[in-house]
């Protein structure tokens, strides 16, 4: 007989236990000739040393489950002491697969521009990402994100918009100051919960490990081995992206993005972001990541909008043109 301390590692033991210890007993009914105690992130194990092996290698299968799908059920415990697994190919190719949602489905990297994404994360600590609606800049930067944190690169999650009325009056939007600001939050929300499950990123949230905040409310913080999102980046001013760049502290890493024909600042505005790409290209250690129509993976219409939209536009320059011409020529 001898005894050992197995450590649960990269993982919350609430997850590996259960309930009420649920998963637990599970676990100690495929072992019961061990004796299993649980004590924070430590299962301190007495038995015979085959026993003990066998019984931290299945420990180690629920890990990787965990790891790799986020979640765990009763009936995957179960399975996994049954060595029923699959542990057949994905058909995913690895490399492009990101993490594992909350139902055990694979995020990844869908279209090229997604995958040069993923490498300039891992290359650089500061990316832009920039191109039109629907080419998955703001759920892959939050993919990202969430494997920083699960493998615990960085301690917490920053996602952050800035606030701007897009064709409505947001001081005669109904409720307190959060409830008029979360609409326009709501998708970094949703791209949360399909990653997350639902305990664990109340948790999260609770805790401020995700914080999820208007950009003025970034002003004056130091943002420390942090994964910061800078999301609808078009409509930031000048000195809000100059104040938000400036934030970065030591181990951070910072996804700025944004679709450069879509900004809703008044018309003399100058975006921010627009000025960020001319100022910064030049910087080493900041990359500039540029999605196109090829990677819109929204409903095929939505890549047919947007290239009729680029050719109305296309259309109306030379009259833009013409008028200022027209102007110069007035002046004079």
């Amino acid at each position: 007989m001898i005894e050992k301390n197995i450590q649960i590692e990269n993982a919350d033991p609430r997850d590996v236990y259960g309930s009420n210890n649920t998963y637990l007993n599970i676990i100690q009914s495929y072992f019961p000739e061990l004796k299993i105690t649980a004590r924070g992130h430590t299962l301190k194990v007495n038995g015979e040393p085959t026993q003990i092996t066998a019984f931290e290698e299945k420990i180690e299968e629920i890990l990787n489950h965990l790891h790799r799908f986020n979640s765990l059920t009763s009936n995957q415990l179960e399975r996994i002491m049954k060595d029923e697994m699959d542990r057949g190919p994905q058909s995913e190719k690895d490399s492009d697969i990101i993490m594992f949602g909350t139902h055990g489905q694979a995020i990844k990297a869908r279209t090229q521009n997604q995958r040069k994404m993923v490498q300039a994360i891992d290359e650089s600590d500061m990316v832009f990402a920039i191109g039109p609606a629907g080419t998955g800049k703001t759920y892959t930067a939050v993919a990202l994100a969430v494997r920083a944190l699960k493998n615990k690169e960085v301690r917490s999650i920053i996602l952050t918009r800035p606030a701007v009325e897009a064709g409505e009056n947001l001081g005669f939007l109904p409720g307190d100051l959060k409830e008029k600001l979360d609409p326009y939050l709501q998708p970094l929300y949703d791209a949360l919960r399909d990653m997350i499950p639902p305990e664990k990123l109340n948790f999260y949230l609770e805790s401020g490990t995700i914080q999820i905040a208007p950009l003025a409310f970034m002003r004056g913080r130091t943002l420390d081995r942090a994964f910061v999102i800078l999301d609808e980046a078009q409509n930031t001013t000048h000195s809000q992206m100059k104040m938000f760049l400036t934030r970065m502290g030591s181990d951070a890493k910072f996804i700025i993005t944004g679709d450069a024909s879509q900004i809703d600042l008044p018309r003399k505005q100058r975006s921010g972001l627009v000025e960020a790409m001319r100022i910064l290209d030049k910087i080493k250690g900041i990359s500039f990541v540029r999605l196109n129509q090829q990677d819109v993976i929204r409903h095929r219409l939505v890549k047919n909008i947007i290239n009729a939209y680029e050719v109305e536009e296309n259309k109306s320059e030379p009259s833009k043109t013409k008028s200022k011409a027209d102007e110069s020529t007035a002046g004079n």
